[in-house]
Formats: structure tokens, C-alpha cells, sequence
């Protein structure tokens, strides 16, 4: 056709809605392609575990890692915060290791952080190491909490962290698993806890444990339960998320492990996982629709790790009926992308800041420092649920906070009496 006779064809408001269109394409092409919350999610895991992970694997945590400290904080830093942050980021990251190999993008580095993953563990544990960690009271307490940190995330990846370790990377780990007993565990708080499942992480791995501090966590935790899924942090009621960054969480792994080993009945379990399903629809529900949540209590510079029940529900496929896995999945990275956008979040080296949004110090406790961040890899949990997975694969949902506020209709709340 002569272009002239094409052009005197075609109106005029035509020609303009086809080249409106040709730009649309070409930015659509320009455009990198829409990032899904898994990717999403995981990136935001990988940037926060990597410089802990990687530098610990070349034996270079303790001359890289910064010692950023809260304001009057009352530690010796050195001695407690490497633990702290390697500890706590194989809690967090422990269940997205335990899908082991697979052939994708994601597998690929998934195999990638396992190979770092079992070289920080060998140099965490080797007395010859630069790197080696406190497993003792010498200079503190704190190496219990973390040892315990440490323990959960093994149990959270037995067959892809624990398994291929060298017998001598696992004979030393025992090692410094056991030499934590010398720390006696406060007795009138979530401690109780720590001391437990250093216990229950040698009975899993046959690292020969004892039973007694075992059987005094879950009764004193058991005692100090208020009503309507929230336990005491020790025997008065704390208004904060302790419940979600240590006592529910471990309180039900320990439980679990028990029944699994034959050394406990399902019932208290069973009891347990009830209460922090509500628990759990209560963090929900406590999710803006803008994806912020009250800062209450102390700890906040572990940001999302506030909502480990909640990820850790998601994770067992234990959710409360009352909640979709998407619109927990939608919920969870909301808060994820509120924390973690904000300015300041990373030095420029790319470890975590003290703050909760953004770098804020003075929201610090005396016993921050920035190994103890890394508690906010806890808020990951799902991850460790794969791909294909509906809580990953179902299309957005809105949460709770999103649908009542816009008058949409939501089940009521209740509270429940066991």
C-alpha cells in the first residue's frame, strides 16, 4: 500500500492511539519484569544472611562484622555479638536451606548458601579459627540465648546443614552445645527456654541431653500462660513480642521434638500449637493496611522477627482456619517492605543498623548490639515452604486490617479459654 494514501486514511485520533501504544510497549519492554513476593522475600533474606554467612565461612566474621552498640549498652561486645548474629541468622534462614537442591534459579543459590552455611558452621566451632565463637559464661550470660539460636536453626535444617557436616564439625558442635550448661538459665523468664532446646537440639542429634531443664521450661511456661494464647515472660504479664521472638516458637519445637523422640505425649503439643494459632490470628490482625504494626515493648530492632509465630505457622501448614495462606503471605511482605525500604536500614557495606525503621539507636535496649539484629531473619520462616506451594503460588490476598477497613466483610474475633 503507498505509505501517503495510508496516512490520509487513518484518522488522525487513530494514528495518535497507535503511537500511545507503541510507547507503552517499549517502556513495558524497558521495564524489568513484576518482582513476586517469593523473590521478593528472599532477596531481602539473602542481602540481610549473606555478609554474616559469607564472612564467617572465610573466617573473616570478627574482623569484618561491625560492633554497632545501643546507647549505655552494658555487654562485652566481643565476646557475645558474633554468636548473636550467627546464631540467630541460621534460625531464620535454617528452613529455606532444608529444601535442599532443585533445578532453578533459586536452587542454585540455595546449594550456594549451604556450601558457605557448612563452612561458617566448621569455623564457628573450631577452637583453631579466627572465627571461633564464645560457647561459655566467661564473660557473659548471652552465649546461651544464641547457642540456643544456634540449636533452633539446626533443628530447623537436619538434613541439609546438620547431616553433611564433617563428624568433627559435629563432635565440636556437641561440644559447644554442652559447654553452654555451664550458663545457669534465669529461672523466672523466657531463659527457661534457651537452656531447654540446647537440650533438645543434643537429643535430636543424639549428642546425649539432659532431661532436667527440659521438663522445668514447659512447667514454669505452662505456669506463667495468662489466657487467650499469651504467656507471661516469667510470672507477670510483659505487654511486648516475646511471645512471638522466643516463647511460642521454641516452646513448640521443643514440644514437638519430644513427641517425635518418644520422650513426650502429643497432648501438650497439641495444646501448644492451639495457642499459638491464636496467637498467630492475633499478629495477623495486628497488621495495618498499610503493612505497619505497634511498636510495643522492648527488642523492636529485631523488626519483623515479631512475627515469627505467625511465619512459623505458615511454615508447619498450621495455620488458624480463619486465616488464607495468601493473605498471610500478602501481609507478611507488606511489613517486610515497610522495615526493611526504609533508609538507613543497611550500612553501606550492607549489615543491618540498630533501628526498627531505618537506623534509630536510641530505640535500642542495653543489650543490643548488631549480632543481635539478626533475629529479624525469624520473619522468614515461610520461605522454607517451596515455590509451588499455595501460600506462594495463590494469588494476592487481602489481610484482615485491608478488608475491615474498607468495610469488606471479616469473621469476628474471639478469644479462646484453653
Amino acid at each position: 500500500m503507498d505509505r501517503r494514501f495510508f496516512l490520509k486514511a487513518v484518522p488522525m485520533a487513530g494514528i495518535a492511539g497507535s503511537l500511545k501504544t507503541d510507547k507503552s510497549m517499549l517502556a513495558d519492554l524497558a521495564a524489568p519484569p513484576p518482582v513476586n513476593d517469593r523473590a521478593y522475600n528472599l532477596d531481602l533474606l539473602l542481602r540481610i544472611s549473606r555478609p554474616v554467612i559469607e564472612h564467617l565461612s572465610k573466617g573473616k566474621l570478627v574482623a569484618n562484622m561491625p560492633t554497632e552498640v545501643a546507647p549505655h549498652y552494658s555487654k562485652p561486645v566481643r565476646k557475645v555479638t558474633y554468636l548473636e548474629a550467627f546464631g540467630r541468622t541460621l534460625a531464620g534462614l535454617a528452613p529455606w536451606l532444608e529444601l535442599g537442591w532443585d533445578n532453578t534459579m533459586e536452587g542454585s543459590k540455595r546449594i550456594e548458601m549451604l556450601e558457605l552455611t557448612h563452612k561458617a558452621m566448621a569455623q564457628a566451632v573450631d577452637p583453631s579459627s579466627p572465627d571461633f565463637m564464645n560457647f561459655t559464661g566467661q564473660f557473659d550470660a548471652q552465649p546461651l540465648v544464641d547457642g540456643a539460636f544456634l540449636a533452633h536453626g539446626l533443628i530447623r535444617a537436619p538434613e541439609q546443614v546438620w547431616q553433611p557436616l564433617s563428624d568433627r564439625t559435629k563432635q565440636q558442635t556437641v561440644d559447644a552445645l554442652k559447654s553452654l550448661r555451664s550458663i545457669k538459665a534465669f529461672s523466672t523468664n523466657n531463659w527457661v527456654l534457651f537452656a531447654a532446646m540446647i537440650e533438645i537440639a543434643l537429643l535430636r542429634f543424639g549428642g546425649g541431653w539432659d532431661r532436667k531443664p527440659v521438663d522445668f521450661a514447659i512447667e514454669k511456661i505452662m505456669e506463667w500462660y495468662k489466657g487467650d494464647s499469651i504467656y507471661g515472660d516469667g510470672p507477670h504479664f510483659h505487654y511486648d513480642y516475646y511471645n512471638s521472638f522466643v516463647i511460642q516458637p521454641m516452646l513448640v519445637d521443643v514440644l514437638k521434638v519430644l513427641t517425635e523422640k518418644g520422650e513426650g505425649g502429643k497432648e501438650q503439643y497439641e495444646l501448644a500449637l492451639k495457642r499459638m494459632q491464636r496467637y498467630g490470628a492475633i499478629l495477623e490482625r495486628q497488621i495495618s493496611p498499610e503493612g505497619t504494626f505497634p511498636v510495643v515493648g522492648r527488642s523492636m530492632p529485631y523488626r519483623n522477627g515479631a512475627f515469627q509465630a505467625l511465619a512459623q505457622l505458615a511454615l508447619e501448614r498450621k495455620l488458624p482456619a480463619e486465616l488464607q495462606p495468601a493473605q498471610v503471605r500478602c501481609a507478611l511482605t507488606a511489613v517486610n517492605k515497610r522495615i526493611f525500604e526504609a533508609p538507613d536500614t543497611f550500612d553501606k557495606n550492607g549489615w543491618l543498623q540498630i533501628g526498627f525503621c531505618g537506623h534509630q539507636p536510641e530505640i535500642a535496649d542495653v543489650y543490643t548490639s548488631t549480632g543481635s539484629l539478626y533475629l529479624c531473619t525469624t520473619g522468614f520462616l515461610d520461605l522454607g515452604l517451596p515455590a509451588h506451594d499455595p501460600y506462594w503460588s495463590a494469588p494476592a490476598a487481602e489481610w484482615t486490617a485491608q478488608k475491615v477497613w474498607k468495610g469488606k466483610p471479616v469473621q469476628k474475633d474471639h478469644a479462646i479459654d484453653v
